[in-house]
């Protein structure tokens, strides 16, 4: 959501969300269909008439600031307003991963689906996340 003016003016897109995005409940929307599984994302997606999910995703290429790193506050922000989320659930093991000790809940949610789609078909089966510096 970081990227929504540039996504504006370069794709000449509309966007849900953006960096002036003040209506709360929008942008927990927005992090609460990131955090669901695939399916129920995608419900909830289509309720808003989205065609394109966007997401920036660092690991392959070393760029940290990607969303995955960013995905805890779509949780706290969707949970703040959703009582069906819960940052305890993305947890794993006491910490926020992403790698075998992540939570089953985190492996499931479209962020984590979008961001790591076909990951180790092109870093190898023993790839690592250049930025979390995990083997995936």
């Amino acid at each position: 959501w970081d990227y929504g003016y540039q996504t504006t003016a370069m794709a000449d897109r509309t966007v849900l969300v953006d960096n002036n995005t003040w209506n709360n409940t929008h942008i927990a929307t927005v992090g609460r269909a990131m955090a669901s599984p695939e399916k129920k994302a995608w419900d909830q997606f289509r309720k808003l008439d989205v065609d394109y999910v966007f997401v920036i995703f660092g690991g392959l290429v070393g760029y940290s600031s990607d969303d995955i790193n960013k995905f805890l506050w779509m949780v706290r922000i969707g949970g703040g307003v959703y009582g069906d989320i819960k940052e305890r659930d993305y947890i794993g093991e006491g910490y926020y991963r992403i790698d075998e000790k992540a939570s089953k809940t985190m492996l499931n949610t479209l962020m984590y689906k979008l961001s790591y789609y076909r990951f180790a078909e092109i870093v190898g089966r023993d790839g690592q996340d250049r930025v979390r510096g995990t083997k995936m």
